[in-house]
C-alpha cells in the first residue's frame, strides 16, 4: 500500500493527471464539433501541460535548492525537461496560428508564475484573479486549439463553448480554492475568502445551471446535452462535499479526474446509445 500511495502521489505531483484531465477536454470539444482527432495536437497538450504546470510549481524550487532536490523532485525535473522536448518536437507538426494562440496562453502562463508586477508579484498573487486565469488557459488550450488546429473559424458557437468550459473550469477549481482557505494568503482574496464556503458553494452551482440553460438553446446533439447534464451533477456533488479538511486525494486526484470521466460518458453516449440519444 505505501508503494501505491507513493506511485500515486510521484503520479499526481508530476502533473500527468492534470495532463490527462487538460487532453480529456480537447478530445470533447474535437468530439462536440466534429473535427477530426489530431493526436499530435493531443499530445502537444499533453506534454505542455505538463511542462506548464511543473515550473509552475517546481521552476523557484529548482534554481534555490537544485543541489539537494529529494529523489522525486529530481525525478519530476528530468521528466519535465523530457516533456518540453516532446512538446517542441510535435510542434513542429503544428500550423503556425496553434503554435501563435499556444504562445499567447504561455504568456499567461508566465506571468502566472514569475514577478513581472515587481517584486514578488505575478498574476497569482493578484488580488482575486488566479482562478480565471486558470480558467483562460484552460478553456483556451481545450477549446480553441482543436478549432483553429482544423482551420475552422471561431464562430459563435465556439466562443459560447469557451464561456461554458471556462465556467466549468472556475468551478472545477472551486474545491482546490475551498481545501486551500486555511493555506492561502489573505492577500489573495479568493472567492472562498471573499464571501465564504458556503456561498462559494451557491457561486459554483449557479454557473453550472447557468452553463446547462445555455446548452439547452445552444445545442442541436441531446447526447452532448446529457453528458453536460451528468458530469454538471458530479462537478455539483463534489463541489458541496468539499471542505477544509478534505480528504488528501479528493480534489488533486478526484475532481481532477472529472474531465476524464466527463470524456467518458460522452463517448459512452454517442458510441452505446447512438440510437436513442443523437
Amino acid at each position: 500500500m505505501r508503494y501505491f500511495r507513493h506511485a500515486l502521489d510521484l503520479y499526481i505531483n508530476s502533473s500527468i493527471h492534470v495532463a490527462l484531465a487538460v487532453v480529456a477536454f480537447t478530445i470533447i470539444s474535437m468530439i462536440e464539433f466534429g473535427l477530426p482527432l489530431s493526436l499530435i495536437l493531443v499530445a502537444f497538450v499533453f506534454f505542455s501541460t505538463i511542462t506548464g504546470y511543473n515550473f509552475v510549481k517546481y521552476a523557484g524550487i529548482a534554481k534555490l535548492h537544485h543541489s539537494s532536490l529529494a529523489g522525486n523532485l529530481r525525478i519530476i525535473q528530468i521528466f519535465s525537461f523530457g516533456s518540453f522536448i516532446a512538446l517542441i518536437y510535435f510542434a513542429f507538426s503544428l500550423h503556425q496560428n496553434v503554435l501563435i494562440a499556444t504562445g499567447l496562453l504561455g504568456l499567461l502562463t508566465l506571468f502566472y508564475a514569475l514577478p513581472v508586477f515587481g517584486k514578488k508579484r505575478n498574476l497569482r498573487s493578484l488580488a482575486g484573479i488566479k482562478i480565471f486565469v486558470i480558467a483562460m488557459v484552460w478553456a483556451g488550450t481545450t477549446v480553441l486549439l482543436p478549432v483553429i488546429n482544423a482551420r475552422e473559424l471561431l464562430d459563435q458557437p465556439v466562443l459560447i463553448n469557451f464561456f461554458q468550459r471556462f465556467c466549468i473550469v472556475v468551478v472545477l477549481t472551486l474545491p482546490f480554492e475551498i481545501r486551500d482557505l486555511v493555506y492561502d494568503s489573505d492577500s489573495l482574496e479568493t472567492i472562498p475568502q471573499r464571501i465564504g464556503v458556503r456561498k462559494t458553494r451557491l457561486f459554483g452551482i449557479c454557473l453550472l445551471v447557468l452553463i446547462n440553460i445555455i446548452e439547452i438553446f445552444q445545442q442541436e446533439s441531446s447526447a452532448n446535452l446529457l453528458s453536460l447534464f451528468l458530469v454538471s451533477v458530479l462537478i455539483g456533488a463534489s463541489l458541496l462535499d468539499s471542505n477544509e479538511q478534505q480528504e488528501k486525494y479528493y480534489a488533486s486526484f478526484w475532481v481532477e479526474s472529472i474531465p476524464i470521466i466527463y470524456l467518458g460518458i460522452l463517448l459512452l453516449i454517442k458510441n452505446v446509445l447512438p440510437g436513442v440519444i443523437y
